[in-house]
């Protein structure tokens, strides 16, 4: 068949938007893929100006080594960060001491013993739990498990550390227990058959035999659970308090990282104060707990990591 000139140009055509468009993909998905990395960049130069600002004004060893952390005081304000360090840890502590033993074993009841038709059902469940508004988690941390702590320990405050280390927790319950049974259900069959042909239990199996296979897994799941706990916000703001202390109590009204971030930008500073300048002190702070839970995560995961 011949070819008529207008179809070899309109051939030739074809081909070269082709080539433009195979060269500008690339280009084109590069820059969306960048976006993260820039906005990360930009995050981090951000505080770090800010930061430095901060310190041009208050020393770092008064915020590094001060156990004082009056920023409102009329005069003689202290920036020593360890009071929020110490609230922030304590709901942290309350929160990992919750999720991990409930988180665990529903993932073990996930995996080991639930059917297909019950691990469908009860999985999407529990992930709904992860798309609760933190305020709404707030809101009942503050007016019912407060209520029902103080009905049985009536020298608990109202704002305390407790309760909102106890919501907080159960905020995370879906991210150990999802990851951590898809770290278990990854381990293979054959190796479950193997333990339950030489006479172990199904407990002993799941303990003994797909926990340890999976532990890097699980290992990665607690910590970034435990760094979504060190972030929380809005929980911590309505339940916990406005009271930064260096001290080991949790019955009463305490402050954290966070909160107090939420306080300040609620507008209780001018801008260019050095309590305004604070924020970015403390949220510096917050973003290296932040990335070393990040790190270790990323680490436990290589270091016990079985491959099969």
């Amino acid at each position: 068949m011949r070819t008529s000139v207008q179809e070899l140009i309109a051939k030739s055509k074809d081909k070269k938007s082709k080539k433009i468009i195979e060269k500008l993909i690339p280009v084109l998905l590069f820059l969306i893929a960048s976006v993260s990395v820039l906005t990360t960049i930009g995050i981090v130069l951000t505080l770090i100006i800010e930061t430095v600002t901060f310190f041009t004004r208050v020393p770092l060893s008064e915020f590094i080594l001060g156990t004082t952390w009056l920023p409102f005081a009329n005069s003689g304000a202290q920036f020593g960060i360890w009071p929020l360090i110490v609230g922030t840890l304590k709901i942290t502590g309350i929160a990992i001491v919750v999720a991990v033993p409930i988180g665990i074993s529903a993932a073990i009841y996930l995996s080991e013993y639930a059917s297909d038709n019950v691990r469908r059902v009860v999985k999407p469940v529990l992930e709904v739990l992860a798309g609760v508004p933190t305020i709404v988690y707030g809101f009942f941390a503050l007016t019912f498990v407060t209520p029902v702590l103080q009905s049985f320990f009536p020298e608990i405050k109202i704002f305390n550390a407790i309760s909102p280390g106890i919501v907080v927790g159960i905020m995370i319950i879906p991210m150990i227990a999802s990851l951590s049974e898809d770290a278990m259900s990854s381990v293979p069959k054959s190796i479950r058959d193997g333990a339950l042909a030489m006479g172990s239990t199904k407990f002993e199996v799941a303990w003994k035999i797909t926990v340890p296979a999976a532990l890097s897994g699980i290992i990665a799941s607690v910590v970034l659970g435990l760094s979504r706990a060190i972030g929380e916000t809005m929980i911590v703001s309505l339940a916990a308090g406005s009271t930064p202390k260096f001290d080991g109590d949790f019955t009463g009204s305490i402050q954290t990282m966070t909160a107090y971030i939420v306080q300040v930008s609620k507008g209780d500073a001018g801008y260019g104060t050095t309590i305004y300048y604070s924020i970015y002190a403390v949220g510096f702070t917050l973003f290296l707990f932040t990335m070393a839970m990040n790190i270790l995560a990323g680490y436990m995961s290589k270091r016990f990591r079985e491959e099969y």
